[in-house]
């Protein structure tokens, strides 16, 4: 018994990449039932993060894997928002420790063990109409193997507006898309012409027009869903936010 759990856990240390989070069914898979996972960890040969999360003893847990764990466990999660145009380098402030903002189809809460790790928010978000397995500019970041879910820029920048007058500052908004010249206007259409949100439909066309974006002028507001030809108008705390037809 002895010779056939070293067997497996040669094996599991093998397999198992630095940094990356396991679950139970992982542990599974690799042949390592429950009872033999509690003897892993209290011979030390395994680390617990939370009931049914592993990781490797004295092991840093790294992002990247511990985002693709989170995507098998929420359906459409990503990271989105000011955090996915932050990796993409569309930024105004650099905070010491920023916050990580993940977007999901359903309601949730992000397990201890990640925010513990990993500074987040999580955000149940259904700003376009799509399906949850097949999300708009939504793809692996840079197109990398192994790397986690990220928003396009374009959809990226749309998330953020959608939270201006909630959790994300007016002033902030409008200098970061300040930053986001070289978005792309045929992408940017697309998503416009998906989003369920007049506020943000408005603010993005209304705050690319203050800043002269190159890419304002390829999109036709009358092509977009832009709302009634009344004035969108909203109490926040940045004050009254009025957003024109």
């Amino acid at each position: 018994m002895a010779t056939i759990g070293k067997s497996k856990l040669n094996a599991l240390y093998t397999q198992l990449a630095p940094g990356m989070p396991l679950t139970s069914n992982d542990l599974a898979a690799l042949g390592i039932s429950a009872d033999l996972a509690v003897h892993y960890v209290k011979a030390g040969w395994l680390t617990r993060l939370a009931r049914g999360v592993y990781a490797r003893p004295n092991d840093t847990v790294a992002l990247y894997p511990s985002l693709l764990l989170l995507q098998r466990r929420y359906t459409g999660l990503h990271v989105g928002g000011k955090s996915a145009l932050d990796w993409y380098g569309v930024r105004q402030y650099v905070s010491q420790q920023p916050v990580l903002h993940l977007y999901g189809w359903t309601a949730g809460r992000l397990p201890a063990w990640f925010i513990e790790r990993f500074p987040a928010e999580y955000h149940r978000k259904r700003l376009f109409t799509e399906q949850p397995n097949a999300l708009l500019h939504v793809g692996p970041f840079e197109k990398r193997d192994g790397a986690p879910l990220v928003s396009a820029p374009e959809r990226a920048l749309l998330e953020l507006l959608s939270e201006v007058g909630v959790r994300q500052p007016l002033q902030e908004a409008r200098e970061i898309i300040e930053s986001a010249y070289s978005l792309r206007a045929d992408v940017l259409r697309e998503l416009l012409q998906h989003c369920t949100s007049v506020k943000t439909v408005r603010l993005c066309l209304q705050l690319a027009q203050e800043a002269s974006l190159p890419w304002v002028a390829k999109l036709d507001p009358t092509a977009l869903p832009t709302g009634s030809a009344r004035p969108w108008v909203s109490q926040s705390a940045d004050g009254m936010l009025v957003l024109k037809p």
